[in-house]
């Protein structure tokens, strides 16, 4: 029997599955290609994704230094080692956590720091697929899920330029796909 109180990480797990598919058909040359995200490119953002799942980690683990990767070198293949080191321990992680739970000294609750990595990790596979090419259209009914509740959280004072606010400005897009709309409510010019 599922205790109630425990974290369910299935979004979460989505989310890795529809940007670790991406990540799949990224290919060395396009390492460098620029990304939705004008700070980061192709590499970078890979990186940041990899990153956001083990400090997800961390934070609920207790860790608060952690030796950042400074490796220059590495292929796609290093990059989907990592990413699927991330798909089984970070779900993994939350799963040991209840909801009622505090981290950062009790500033966010578990359940609001899983829905933010899950909205992250599916976002950045939106990013990284705009970025090579490949269909933008991501599991949608949790891109649906994702846009109503980023529509109760995300104000106008999260917003700025890149680097600066969380999200950019909200975007105008008649697309049909629900993670295109989740992009442009989150900042992705289409």
């Amino acid at each position: 029997m599922n205790d109630p109180s425990t974290l369910d990480t299935s979004g979460l797990r989505r989310a890795f599955a529809a940007t670790r598919a991406v990540l799949a058909v990224v290919r060395d040359d396009q390492l460098d290609a620029p990304t939705p995200c004008a700070s980061w490119n192709v590499d970078a953002l890979i990186r940041h994704m990899i990153d956001a799942a083990r400090s997800a980690r961390d934070a609920i683990d207790g860790v608060t230094e952690r030796v950042a990767d400074t490796d220059e070198n590495h292929t796609v293949g290093d990059y989907l080692d990592a990413y699927d080191d991330g798909i089984r321990k970070t779900p993994a992680a939350f799963g040991t956590l209840r909801a009622d739970t505090s981290l950062f000294g009790g500033r966010l609750s578990a359940s609001a720091l899983l829905l933010m990595s899950t909205q992250d990790q599916f976002i950045h596979g939106w990013d990284l697929a705009r970025a090579v090419g490949h269909s933008t259209n991501l599991d949608p009914e949790l891109a649906d899920g994702l846009l109503a509740h980023a529509r109760t959280w995300v104000l106008d004072g999260h917003r700025g330029a890149d680097g600066v606010g969380l999200f950019g400005p909200a975007a105008r897009t008649s697309s049909e796909y629900p993670a295109d709309r989740l992009a442009a409510f989150l900042g992705r010019e289409m």
